[in-house]
């Protein structure tokens, strides 16, 4: 009987169910294999930008030369952008501004968490889709991809933006180096 609760037990505890919340974690698994760890945006973007720049460097030796610094820029870029992205746990990300929201200047009181909480998601994701730009360089785009959605959350842009600069700055205080080169 033993075998059969902990079989249970196990199964209980695949990605996106009780047990596995009740971990307190979410193991961010792969969407295809289950496995935990799967960065698929902080290694694309990694991929792209440095395959491009890979190409680039190996034009010089001609198109073979292309193809080949594309190939090792994008496997290097991959696995850079995948570090950057574990940088960021959705999960934690969430519970500190859940828990710390309220301490913020330019929070209202009584909103509630959740009205600021797309807002924050929106800066934390944002700083990963954008390695190496600042927030002021990429606000234009951030703000015409939050107005263009108005299931984001009740906030206007002028109330979101510093919620999602403020989740912005925590993540990129994670990173090693200034990859924005904004100081913080």
């Amino acid at each position: 009987m033993t075998d059969v609760k902990q079989t249970q037990r196990q199964d209980d505890a695949r990605p996106g169910t009780t047990v596995e919340r009740e971990r307190g974690h979410d193991a961010n698994r792969d969407a295809i294999t289950g496995s935990p760890g799967s960065h698929p945006i902080g290694t694309g973007v990694g991929a792209v930008g440095a395959g491009a720049a890979g190409a680039a460097i190996g034009a010089f030796a001609g198109p073979v030369g292309a193809a080949v610094g594309a190939v090792i820029g994008a496997v290097a870029g991959g696995l850079a952008g995948k570090g950057a992205a574990e940088a960021v746990n959705p999960t934690d990300e969430n519970a500190y501004w859940e828990e710390n929201y309220k301490t913020r200047t330019y929070v209202d009181t009584d909103t509630p968490y959740d009205e600021y909480q797309p807002a924050y998601q929106y800066g934390w994701e944002g700083r990963s889709r954008n390695p190496n730009r600042s927030f002021d360089e990429a606000e234009t785009d951030l703000r015409r991809d939050w107005e263009s959605n108005p299931s984001n959350s009740k906030l206007k842009w002028e109330e979101a933006k510093l919620a999602a600069r403020d989740a912005w700055d925590r993540v990129e205080r994670k990173m090693p180096g200034d990859a924005d080169r904004d100081g913080k």
